[in-house]
């Protein structure tokens, strides 16, 4: 059987392998991406799946506005296909919904299937509530709310919260108005 724990700076090089065999290249295309480039995920909510030293499975959440209010990006959530059907997944998404949830977190969204993610209480957001950069099918939008009334006030284009590590992605923002970064750093 599995253990989630903690994601570590030693599952690092694991964790990115894993990506790239469950999603491939392809996956710095997609909406989400723009979201992370130049942020580093919340690092009390990354956490992984392990099975007799073995990494199986990985999820990450990343900080984000929605309009001007603060939310978490879920994603990427990966799990080794062989290993995939276990419940590895959805028992990753549930300690890290938890735990989002005891630090005061307040809502989830992810771009994703509503057939898996409702599993863990994701449901689809109205279209446009929420808009993600980039092209994005609008029925794949879903959102979790971690407090009452979350989403009542979650409404407007879904932006980097921080930028962390200065590379050049335009066209998401900064903050929750788009505000440009500090002068030391350039995007």
């Amino acid at each position: 059987m599995w253990q989630i724990r903690p994601e570590a700076s030693g599952d690092q090089p694991a964790v990115a392998a894993l990506l790239a065999r469950c999603f491939g290249p392809g996956r710095y295309a997609k909406s989400a991406y723009r979201l992370r480039e130049g942020v580093c995920p919340e690092a009390t909510l990354s956490f992984v799946a392990v099975e007799d030293g073995v990494l199986r499975g990985s999820v990450q959440f990343w900080p984000v506005f929605v309009g001007t209010e603060p939310a978490l990006l879920l994603g990427p959530l990966a799990v080794e296909s062989e290993q995939r059907g276990r419940g590895i997944g959805i028992a990753l998404m549930d300690h890290a919904i938890e735990e989002a949830r005891r630090l005061g977190h307040h809502a989830v969204i992810l771009v994703g299937d509503l057939s898996y993610y409702g599993r863990v209480g994701f449901s689809a957001l109205p279209p446009g509530t929420v808009q993600m950069p980039g092209p994005v099918d609008p029925g794949r939008v879903l959102g979790l709310a971690l407090r009452e009334g979350a989403f009542e006030h979650l409404r407007g284009p879904a932006r980097r919260a921080r930028i962390d590590d200065p590379v050049c992605a335009d066209g998401v923002g900064w903050g929750p108005l788009g505000a440009q970064p500090s002068p030391a750093v350039k995007g």
